[in-house]
Protein backbone atom coordinates (compact mmCIF):
# COMPACT_ATOMS: atom_id res chain seq x y z
CA UNK A 1 0.00 0.00 0.00
CA UNK A 2 1.68 3.26 -0.56
CA UNK A 3 2.59 5.63 1.80
CA UNK A 4 0.98 9.03 2.61
CA UNK A 5 4.00 10.99 1.38
CA UNK A 6 4.28 9.67 -1.77
CA UNK A 7 0.89 10.62 -2.44
CA UNK A 8 1.48 13.77 -2.42
CA UNK A 9 4.01 13.43 -5.65
CA UNK A 10 0.84 12.35 -7.84
CA UNK A 11 -0.30 15.00 -10.51
CA UNK A 12 -3.07 16.81 -9.30
CA UNK A 13 -3.41 14.89 -5.71
CA UNK A 14 -2.25 18.07 -3.98
CA UNK A 15 -4.67 20.33 -5.55
CA UNK A 16 -7.75 18.10 -4.67
CA UNK A 17 -6.74 17.83 -1.51
CA UNK A 18 -6.18 21.42 -0.33
CA UNK A 19 -8.95 22.51 -2.23
CA UNK A 20 -11.32 19.88 -0.52
CA UNK A 21 -9.39 21.02 2.78
CA UNK A 22 -11.04 24.40 2.26
CA UNK A 23 -14.48 23.10 1.60
CA UNK A 24 -14.79 20.66 4.59
CA UNK A 25 -13.59 24.32 7.08
CA UNK A 26 -15.81 26.24 5.35
CA UNK A 27 -19.09 23.60 5.93
CA UNK A 28 -17.78 23.28 9.68
CA UNK A 29 -17.87 26.75 10.19
CA UNK A 30 -20.85 27.36 8.43
CA UNK A 31 -22.89 24.68 9.60
CA UNK A 32 -22.49 24.75 13.22
CA UNK A 33 -23.29 28.95 12.44
CA UNK A 34 -26.08 27.94 10.78
CA UNK A 35 -27.43 25.61 13.20
CA UNK A 36 -26.67 28.08 16.19
CA UNK A 37 -28.45 31.00 14.24
CA UNK A 38 -31.26 28.70 13.73
CA UNK A 39 -31.57 27.61 17.24
CA UNK A 40 -31.28 31.40 18.77
CA UNK A 41 -34.26 32.49 16.71
CA UNK A 42 -36.63 29.38 17.08
CA UNK A 43 -35.32 27.31 20.16
CA UNK A 44 -36.39 24.17 18.27
CA UNK A 45 -34.23 21.25 18.31
CA UNK A 46 -35.86 20.22 14.78
CA UNK A 47 -34.95 23.30 13.08
CA UNK A 48 -31.73 23.25 14.18
CA UNK A 49 -31.02 19.44 13.33
CA UNK A 50 -32.23 20.47 10.13
CA UNK A 51 -30.57 23.64 9.01
CA UNK A 52 -27.30 21.59 9.80
CA UNK A 53 -28.47 18.65 7.71
CA UNK A 54 -30.86 19.64 5.93
CA UNK A 55 -28.91 20.11 2.66
CA UNK A 56 -28.20 16.02 2.92
CA UNK A 57 -31.92 15.76 2.37
CA UNK A 58 -31.60 17.05 -1.00
CA UNK A 59 -29.08 14.16 -1.94
CA UNK A 60 -32.13 11.52 -2.81
CA UNK A 61 -33.11 14.32 -5.55
CA UNK A 62 -29.91 14.61 -6.75
CA UNK A 63 -29.19 11.09 -7.06
CA UNK A 64 -32.01 10.14 -9.24
CA UNK A 65 -31.53 13.40 -11.24
CA UNK A 66 -27.89 14.59 -11.70
CA UNK A 67 -25.29 11.51 -10.65
CA UNK A 68 -24.77 10.61 -14.13
CA UNK A 69 -22.78 13.78 -14.60
CA UNK A 70 -20.27 12.15 -12.09
CA UNK A 71 -18.75 10.51 -14.67
CA UNK A 72 -19.69 12.72 -17.56
CA UNK A 73 -18.97 16.26 -16.80
CA UNK A 74 -15.54 17.93 -16.70
CA UNK A 75 -13.83 17.28 -13.02
CA UNK A 76 -12.05 20.47 -12.84
CA UNK A 77 -15.19 22.74 -13.89
CA UNK A 78 -17.51 20.83 -12.39
CA UNK A 79 -15.75 20.80 -8.96
CA UNK A 80 -14.56 25.03 -9.38
CA UNK A 81 -18.89 25.35 -10.22
CA UNK A 82 -20.03 23.32 -6.86
CA UNK A 83 -17.56 25.64 -4.52
CA UNK A 84 -18.59 28.56 -6.15
CA UNK A 85 -22.35 27.86 -5.90
CA UNK A 86 -21.44 27.13 -1.81
CA UNK A 87 -20.14 30.65 -1.45
CA UNK A 88 -23.00 32.08 -3.35
CA UNK A 89 -25.45 30.41 -1.06
CA UNK A 90 -23.54 30.83 2.27
CA UNK A 91 -23.87 34.22 1.33
CA UNK A 92 -27.02 34.64 0.82
CA UNK A 93 -27.83 32.67 4.09
CA UNK A 94 -25.92 35.52 6.21
CA UNK A 95 -28.41 37.90 5.03
CA UNK A 96 -29.93 39.71 7.94
CA UNK A 97 -33.47 39.50 7.99
CA UNK A 98 -33.59 36.55 6.21
CA UNK A 99 -37.22 34.71 6.42
CA UNK A 100 -36.73 31.38 7.44
CA UNK A 101 -38.04 29.65 4.56
CA UNK A 102 -35.48 31.59 2.06
CA UNK A 103 -33.16 30.25 4.23
CA UNK A 104 -33.89 26.65 4.35
CA UNK A 105 -34.67 27.07 0.63
CA UNK A 106 -31.01 27.99 -0.21
CA UNK A 107 -30.08 24.83 2.45
CA UNK A 108 -31.65 22.50 0.21
CA UNK A 109 -30.79 24.00 -3.12
CA UNK A 110 -27.05 23.48 -2.20
CA UNK A 111 -27.59 20.28 -1.15
CA UNK A 112 -28.85 19.21 -4.45
CA UNK A 113 -25.31 20.86 -5.35
CA UNK A 114 -23.38 18.63 -3.14
CA UNK A 115 -25.06 16.07 -4.59
CA UNK A 116 -23.16 16.39 -8.03
CA UNK A 117 -19.90 18.07 -6.02
CA UNK A 118 -19.85 14.38 -3.75
CA UNK A 119 -19.57 12.17 -7.00
CA UNK A 120 -17.52 14.03 -9.52
CA UNK A 121 -14.48 14.37 -6.32
CA UNK A 122 -14.08 10.79 -5.65
CA UNK A 123 -14.45 9.86 -8.90
CA UNK A 124 -11.59 11.76 -9.86
CA UNK A 125 -9.30 10.66 -7.05
CA UNK A 126 -10.08 7.08 -8.19
CA UNK A 127 -8.57 7.88 -11.34
CA UNK A 128 -5.68 10.24 -10.52
CA UNK A 129 -4.49 7.91 -7.98
CA UNK A 130 -3.66 4.15 -8.70
CA UNK A 131 -5.81 1.07 -8.11
CA UNK A 132 -3.63 0.37 -4.68
CA UNK A 133 -3.65 4.12 -3.59
CA UNK A 134 -7.64 4.39 -2.90
CA UNK A 135 -7.61 3.38 -0.12
CA UNK A 136 -4.86 5.28 1.31
CA UNK A 137 -5.83 8.62 -0.83
CA UNK A 138 -9.42 8.16 0.61
CA UNK A 139 -8.18 7.73 4.38
CA UNK A 140 -5.99 10.52 4.11
CA UNK A 141 -8.93 12.87 2.83
CA UNK A 142 -10.97 11.20 5.40
CA UNK A 143 -7.95 12.37 8.24
CA UNK A 144 -7.81 16.00 7.16
CA UNK A 145 -11.63 16.14 7.41
CA UNK A 146 -11.10 14.77 10.74
CA UNK A 147 -8.61 17.49 11.45
CA UNK A 148 -10.26 20.58 9.54
CA UNK A 149 -13.58 19.40 12.07
CA UNK A 150 -11.62 19.73 14.99
CA UNK A 151 -10.15 23.02 14.16
CA UNK A 152 -13.17 23.87 12.37
CA UNK A 153 -15.63 23.44 15.18
CA UNK A 154 -13.20 24.47 17.94
CA UNK A 155 -12.51 28.10 16.01
CA UNK A 156 -16.13 27.88 15.15
CA UNK A 157 -17.23 27.86 18.92
CA UNK A 158 -14.88 30.64 19.90
CA UNK A 159 -15.91 33.03 17.23
CA UNK A 160 -19.30 32.12 17.61
CA UNK A 161 -18.80 33.23 21.76
CA UNK A 162 -17.21 36.80 20.12
CA UNK A 163 -19.39 37.26 16.75
CA UNK A 164 -22.62 36.53 15.15
CA UNK A 165 -23.67 33.58 13.48
CA UNK A 166 -23.65 35.77 10.15
CA UNK A 167 -20.47 36.89 10.32
CA UNK A 168 -19.17 33.20 10.72
CA UNK A 169 -21.18 32.58 7.72
CA UNK A 170 -19.41 35.09 5.79
CA UNK A 171 -16.06 33.46 6.96
CA UNK A 172 -17.31 30.29 5.15
CA UNK A 173 -18.65 31.80 2.19
CA UNK A 174 -15.07 32.99 1.78
CA UNK A 175 -13.13 29.91 2.48
CA UNK A 176 -15.55 28.39 -0.08
CA UNK A 177 -14.29 31.20 -2.56
CA UNK A 178 -10.67 30.13 -1.77
CA UNK A 179 -11.40 26.10 -2.69
CA UNK A 180 -12.97 27.06 -5.83
CA UNK A 181 -9.54 28.91 -6.48
CA UNK A 182 -7.57 26.19 -5.37
CA UNK A 183 -9.01 23.47 -7.72
CA UNK A 184 -9.17 26.13 -10.88
CA UNK A 185 -5.97 26.83 -10.60
CA UNK A 186 -4.89 23.41 -9.56
CA UNK A 187 -6.23 20.85 -11.31
CA UNK A 188 -6.11 20.15 -15.15
CA UNK A 189 -8.32 19.59 -17.74
CA UNK A 190 -9.10 16.65 -17.74
CA UNK A 191 -12.06 14.77 -19.71
CA UNK A 192 -15.06 13.10 -18.92
CA UNK A 193 -14.44 9.82 -17.72
CA UNK A 194 -17.56 8.36 -19.82
CA UNK A 195 -19.37 9.79 -22.78
CA UNK A 196 -22.83 10.99 -23.87
CA UNK A 197 -24.60 13.92 -22.15
CA UNK A 198 -25.82 13.66 -18.63
CA UNK A 199 -29.74 13.19 -18.24
CA UNK A 200 -32.02 11.72 -15.24
CA UNK A 201 -32.64 8.49 -17.36
CA UNK A 202 -28.50 7.97 -17.98
CA UNK A 203 -28.83 8.36 -14.02
CA UNK A 204 -31.24 6.21 -13.57
CA UNK A 205 -29.72 3.55 -16.12
CA UNK A 206 -26.86 3.63 -14.27
CA UNK A 207 -28.23 3.54 -10.79
CA UNK A 208 -30.04 0.37 -11.27
CA UNK A 209 -27.01 -1.59 -12.79
CA UNK A 210 -25.00 -0.61 -9.40
CA UNK A 211 -28.19 -2.01 -7.76
CA UNK A 212 -28.12 -4.97 -9.79
CA UNK A 213 -26.32 -6.77 -7.46
CA UNK A 214 -26.76 -8.07 -4.02
CA UNK A 215 -23.01 -7.66 -2.63
CA UNK A 216 -23.47 -3.92 -3.83
CA UNK A 217 -26.87 -3.25 -2.23
CA UNK A 218 -25.23 -5.05 1.24
CA UNK A 219 -22.53 -3.04 0.89
CA UNK A 220 -24.36 0.49 -0.02
CA UNK A 221 -27.19 -0.19 2.86
CA UNK A 222 -24.09 -0.88 5.20
CA UNK A 223 -22.80 2.55 4.15
CA UNK A 224 -26.04 4.58 4.32
CA UNK A 225 -28.14 3.26 7.05
CA UNK A 226 -26.02 2.69 10.43
CA UNK A 227 -23.58 5.87 10.14
CA UNK A 228 -26.53 8.32 8.79
CA UNK A 229 -28.60 7.03 11.90
CA UNK A 230 -25.20 7.97 14.43
CA UNK A 231 -25.10 11.63 12.08
CA UNK A 232 -28.77 11.47 13.72
CA UNK A 233 -27.67 11.82 17.22
CA UNK A 234 -24.57 13.84 16.41
CA UNK A 235 -27.44 16.73 14.40
CA UNK A 236 -28.71 17.03 18.52
CA UNK A 237 -25.79 18.30 20.24
CA UNK A 238 -26.39 21.81 19.61
CA UNK A 239 -29.99 21.31 21.56
CA UNK A 240 -27.88 19.06 24.02
CA UNK A 241 -25.39 21.48 25.17
CA UNK A 242 -25.94 24.37 23.47
CA UNK A 243 -22.46 25.87 25.07
CA UNK A 244 -20.46 22.97 24.36
CA UNK A 245 -21.70 21.33 21.00
CA UNK A 246 -18.19 23.04 19.13
CA UNK A 247 -16.32 20.69 21.89
CA UNK A 248 -18.89 17.36 21.02
CA UNK A 249 -18.23 18.24 16.88
CA UNK A 250 -14.92 18.72 17.64
CA UNK A 251 -14.25 15.49 19.76
CA UNK A 252 -16.86 13.50 17.03
CA UNK A 253 -13.98 14.61 14.88
CA UNK A 254 -11.26 13.46 16.84
CA UNK A 255 -12.42 10.39 17.21
CA UNK A 256 -13.46 9.42 13.16
CA UNK A 257 -9.33 10.88 12.97
CA UNK A 258 -8.27 7.65 15.29
CA UNK A 259 -10.51 4.95 13.32
CA UNK A 260 -8.75 6.49 10.07
CA UNK A 261 -5.66 6.68 10.78
CA UNK A 262 -6.15 3.23 12.39
CA UNK A 263 -8.08 1.19 9.49
CA UNK A 264 -6.51 3.37 6.88
CA UNK A 265 -3.04 2.83 7.96
CA UNK A 266 -1.99 0.63 11.11
CA UNK A 267 -4.33 -2.53 10.22
CA UNK A 268 -3.26 -5.52 7.77
CA UNK A 269 -6.02 -5.73 4.91
CA UNK A 270 -7.02 -9.79 6.08
CA UNK A 271 -7.69 -7.68 9.61
CA UNK A 272 -9.55 -4.77 7.97
CA UNK A 273 -12.02 -6.47 6.15
CA UNK A 274 -13.05 -8.41 9.10
CA UNK A 275 -13.98 -5.22 10.75
CA UNK A 276 -16.58 -3.70 9.19
CA UNK A 277 -19.76 -4.91 11.69
CA UNK A 278 -17.48 -4.89 14.84
CA UNK A 279 -16.56 -0.81 14.22
CA UNK A 280 -20.20 -0.24 13.05
CA UNK A 281 -21.82 -1.41 16.66
CA UNK A 282 -18.72 0.73 18.11
CA UNK A 283 -19.81 3.71 16.43
CA UNK A 284 -23.79 3.28 18.40
CA UNK A 285 -23.05 1.26 21.10
CA UNK A 286 -21.51 4.48 23.84
CA UNK A 287 -24.75 6.43 22.34
CA UNK A 288 -26.61 4.46 24.51
CA UNK A 289 -25.08 6.29 27.73
CA UNK A 290 -27.26 9.38 26.86
CA UNK A 291 -29.96 7.49 28.02
CA UNK A 292 -29.28 8.70 31.76
CA UNK A 293 -28.10 12.34 30.21
CA UNK A 294 -24.74 12.03 31.02
CA UNK A 295 -22.75 15.58 31.77
CA UNK A 296 -20.41 16.99 29.28
CA UNK A 297 -17.24 14.82 30.23
CA UNK A 298 -18.56 11.96 29.50
CA UNK A 299 -20.55 12.98 26.79
CA UNK A 300 -17.73 14.06 25.14
CA UNK A 301 -15.64 10.44 26.11
CA UNK A 302 -18.68 8.24 24.94
CA UNK A 303 -18.80 10.92 21.60
CA UNK A 304 -15.16 10.56 20.82
CA UNK A 305 -15.20 6.46 21.24
CA UNK A 306 -18.06 6.10 19.34
CA UNK A 307 -16.54 7.86 16.29
CA UNK A 308 -13.61 5.63 15.51
CA UNK A 309 -16.49 3.37 14.24
CA UNK A 310 -16.87 5.63 11.19
CA UNK A 311 -13.10 3.85 9.86
CA UNK A 312 -15.96 1.25 8.77
CA UNK A 313 -16.80 3.56 6.27
CA UNK A 314 -13.41 2.82 4.32
CA UNK A 315 -13.22 -0.89 4.60
CA UNK A 316 -16.67 -0.69 3.08
CA UNK A 317 -15.92 1.89 0.12
CA UNK A 318 -12.81 -0.21 -0.41
CA UNK A 319 -15.15 -3.43 -1.55
CA UNK A 320 -17.67 -1.22 -3.10
CA UNK A 321 -14.73 -0.44 -5.51
CA UNK A 322 -13.51 -3.65 -6.04
CA UNK A 323 -17.36 -4.34 -6.99
CA UNK A 324 -17.99 -1.89 -9.68
CA UNK A 325 -17.11 -1.15 -13.49
CA UNK A 326 -14.19 1.91 -13.95
CA UNK A 327 -16.36 3.97 -15.95
CA UNK A 328 -18.90 3.73 -13.45
CA UNK A 329 -16.50 4.35 -10.41
CA UNK A 330 -17.90 7.97 -10.28
CA UNK A 331 -21.33 7.36 -9.99
CA UNK A 332 -20.81 4.71 -7.62
CA UNK A 333 -19.07 6.68 -5.18
CA UNK A 334 -21.32 9.49 -5.71
CA UNK A 335 -24.46 7.76 -5.12
CA UNK A 336 -22.75 6.25 -1.85
CA UNK A 337 -21.93 10.10 -0.95
CA UNK A 338 -25.76 11.28 -1.98
CA UNK A 339 -27.52 8.30 -0.05
CA UNK A 340 -25.29 8.09 2.61
CA UNK A 341 -26.16 12.34 3.09
CA UNK A 342 -29.96 11.59 2.64
CA UNK A 343 -29.93 9.10 5.14
CA UNK A 344 -28.07 11.66 7.38
CA UNK A 345 -30.54 14.27 6.68
CA UNK A 346 -33.83 12.17 7.07
CA UNK A 347 -32.03 10.27 10.75
CA UNK A 348 -31.11 14.40 11.58
CA UNK A 349 -34.83 14.97 10.74
CA UNK A 350 -36.40 11.91 12.66
CA UNK A 351 -34.53 12.80 15.49
CA UNK A 352 -34.94 16.28 15.79
CA UNK A 353 -38.66 15.19 15.56
CA UNK A 354 -38.42 12.33 18.48
CA UNK A 355 -36.05 15.50 20.77
CA UNK A 356 -38.87 17.47 19.97
CA UNK A 357 -42.14 15.43 22.22
CA UNK A 358 -38.94 13.75 24.59
CA UNK A 359 -35.11 15.04 25.07
CA UNK A 360 -32.39 15.34 23.04
CA UNK A 361 -30.78 12.82 25.43
CA UNK A 362 -33.48 10.54 24.91
CA UNK A 363 -33.92 10.67 21.03
CA UNK A 364 -29.86 10.02 20.98
CA UNK A 365 -30.44 6.61 22.69
CA UNK A 366 -33.19 5.64 20.01
CA UNK A 367 -31.41 6.60 17.44
CA UNK A 368 -28.46 4.57 18.66
CA UNK A 369 -30.61 1.64 19.14
CA UNK A 370 -32.07 1.53 15.96
CA UNK A 371 -28.33 1.86 14.38
CA UNK A 372 -27.32 -1.24 16.47
CA UNK A 373 -30.44 -3.29 15.05
CA UNK A 374 -29.63 -2.42 11.44
CA UNK A 375 -26.19 -3.16 11.54
CA UNK A 376 -26.98 -6.55 13.17
CA UNK A 377 -29.68 -6.92 10.48
CA UNK A 378 -27.55 -6.29 7.64
CA UNK A 379 -24.95 -8.87 9.11
CA UNK A 380 -27.18 -11.94 9.03
CA UNK A 381 -28.26 -11.07 5.51
CA UNK A 382 -24.65 -11.51 4.62
CA UNK A 383 -24.80 -14.79 6.22
CA UNK A 384 -27.28 -15.68 4.30
CA UNK A 385 -25.63 -14.76 0.96
CA UNK A 386 -25.50 -18.43 -0.97
CA UNK A 387 -21.49 -18.81 -1.51
CA UNK A 388 -20.53 -19.20 -5.17
CA UNK A 389 -17.83 -21.20 -6.54
CA UNK A 390 -16.15 -18.98 -8.91
CA UNK A 391 -13.24 -16.26 -7.72
CA UNK A 392 -15.63 -13.40 -9.02
CA UNK A 393 -18.53 -14.28 -6.54
CA UNK A 394 -15.93 -15.47 -3.69
CA UNK A 395 -14.75 -11.61 -4.15
CA UNK A 396 -18.65 -10.64 -3.91
CA UNK A 397 -19.26 -12.02 -0.76
CA UNK A 398 -20.54 -9.51 1.85
CA UNK A 399 -17.75 -7.77 4.09
CA UNK A 400 -20.17 -7.85 6.99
Amino acid sequence: MPAYRSLFRTPEFTALFLGTAAQTAAGTVGGLALGTLVYRATGSPLLSALSMFGPSLAQVLGATLLLSGADRLPPRTTLTAVSLAFAAGTAVQALPGLPLGALFTAVLVLGLVASLGGGVRWGLLNEILAKDGYLPGRSLFNMMSGLMQIAGFATSGALLAALSPRACLLLAAALYLTAALVLRLGLTARPPRATGRPSPSATWRANAELWSSRPRRLTYLGLWLPNGMVVGCESLYVSYAPHAAGTLFASAALGMLAGDVTVGRLLRPAVRRRLATPLLLLLATPYLVFCAHPPVPVAVVCVTVASAGFGASLVQQERLMSLTPGDLSGQALGLHSAGMLTFQGVSAALAGAVAQFTSPAMAMTAMAAASLCVTLALAAAARRTPARPSAESAREHSPF
